[in-house]
């Protein structure tokens, strides 16, 4: 019988509420070592390491000649995959869409600041993007429509997705179907440290890439953390986490059955239930066993493994302002607001990456089929960074216009500034010298 974590949040010193925002991926100085010759093999070997690696580390049949999906590949897909699945794919991949649409900037805007004077803002997309789409502890055609729509959306003309191959040396058929439908269609068969290195570094047969996006191991974060000053890394999105904040207007079997959502990734995964209300407490603790019993033997390892450690179980506060503390110190990947009235509540949450509201908004459909995007920031850094967006496959250019009429004004204000900061040449740009070369006004 698996001891589920209880922690009695008043009763817990300053350092042991600190232990409790830790995520797994907290240190990974250790992984930082490790990645290091890998990327350089990738540097310096491309390809051939690409295939070693393959072997060695994901223990697939795959050599220097099949690292790329074919056609072949992708049509031989939307045979394996069920009716089913495609048309949930489908469906999720619409949904996105239409919300990444209307996310998506006006491609240009332009407001009169001063009479005369224009400023605003241009956006373009990045010329090439990879997105890593993992697959160590399950398949996730869910990454894939997260990360292809926005991108496609955002009009980047150059995508390639990276996803680790199976024993076979095969990619997740529904991986390859959720690209094909999301308007993807270079996909290559490599995962973990050696794939952020391949799209950092380009091999004969990987194009390098500007900026990669994408979940993933400890592995995955080390390395991009390690070629950062390569590749744009993006947000920073390593393994799952979930906070189930619970009033006492729910069912406490209710809170358990959404806080095996994400502890059933990995046993790297966080997950807490927050709640004041001792009921719904002691209710998911009795709930947990039943639960467990219908899930698959692996998903029980890894979620009982989570619940039962450092980084999950459930937490019992003494009022729902404690609740509200502990979130926001938690600043959660995915948080739940489980109550009649959600909305009561999301006014005191300020810091987590996304907020599903109700009953019957779970962790699930927020995952795969609502629209907005369930690549999340983790470890605290909600903070300060937001969900995957369009936004993220754009770059955003200013613009400035003055006209000949609105000029003077500017100049006398920005030659006193050049002044004072000592910059001679800012100073002579918008002074009598320029004059001399303008048009004369008539």
């Amino acid at each position: 019988m698996t001891k589920v974590t209880f922690h009695e949040y008043a009763k817990l010193s300053k350092d042991e509420k600190n232990a409790l925002l830790r995520r797994s991926e907290t240190d990974i100085s250790g992984f930082i070592e490790k990645v290091t010759p890998i990327l350089e093999a990738v540097r310096t070997e491309g390809d051939r390491a690409i295939a070693r690696f393959g072997r060695e580390l994901d223990k697939a049949d795959i050599t220097e000649a099949t690292i790329k999906v074919t056609e072949a590949e992708f049509d031989e897909a939307f045979k394996l995959v069920s009716e089913d699945v495609i048309e949930a794919i489908t469906f999720g991949i619409q949904n996105i869409r239409h919300f990444h649409e209307e996310q998506k900037p006006e491609a240009m805007w332009l407001k009169e600041i001063k009479p005369g004077a224009y400023a605003g803002d241009r956006f373009t997309p990045i010329k090439s993007v990879a997105l890593y789409v993992p697959r160590g502890k399950g398949s996730f055609p869910s990454v894939t429509m997260m990360t292809s729509v926005p991108a496609v959306v955002a009009g980047v003309p150059d995508l390639a997705i990276v996803t680790p191959p199976a024993p076979d040396g095969r990619v997740d058929a529904a991986t390859l179907v959720a690209a094909r439908l999301a308007g993807v269609e270079t996909v290559y068969k490599v995962g973990g440290a050696q794939a952020v290195a391949a799209v950092a570094y380009g091999t004969e047969t990987i194009k390098p890439a500007l900026k990669i996006v994408g979940p993933g191991s400890p592995w995955v974060v080390a390395a991009k953390r390690s070629l950062a000053g390569i590749i744009d890394t993006g947000l920073p999105a390593g393994p799952s986490e979930a906070v189930i904040f619970a009033d006492d207007t729910v069912h406490g079997g209710l809170a358990a059955l959404d806080l095996l959502i994400e502890a059933e990734h990995g046993p790297d995964s966080s997950a807490y239930l927050v709640t004041h209300s001792r009921r719904v407490a002691e209710e998911a603790l009795a709930a947990l066993p039943e639960h467990w019993a219908r899930m698959t033997e692996q998903r029980v390892e890894f979620s009982s493994k989570v619940l039962s450690g450092t980084c999950g179980g459930i937490i019992l506060t003494s009022s729902i302002e404690e609740s509200y503390e502990f979130v926001n110190a938690y600043a959660p990947e995915h948080l739940e607001i489980l109550s009649q009235d959600a909305f009561a509540h999301l006014g005191h949450i300020t810091e987590a990456a996304e907020i599903l509201m109700g009953p019957y908004t779970p962790v699930s459909i927020g995952n795969f089929c609502l629209g907005p995007n369930a690549v999340l920031p983790t470890s605290r850094w909600a903070r300060t960074f937001g969900p995957l967006s369009v936004t993220d496959f754009v770059k955003r250019s200013s613009i400035g216009y003055v006209t000949a009429p609105a000029y003077p004004e500017f100049a006398k204000r920005a030659h006193k500034l050049a002044e004072y900061e000592g910059f001679s040449s800012h100073a002579h740009a918008v002074s009598a010298v320029r004059d001399a070369y303008l048009p004369k006004r008539g």
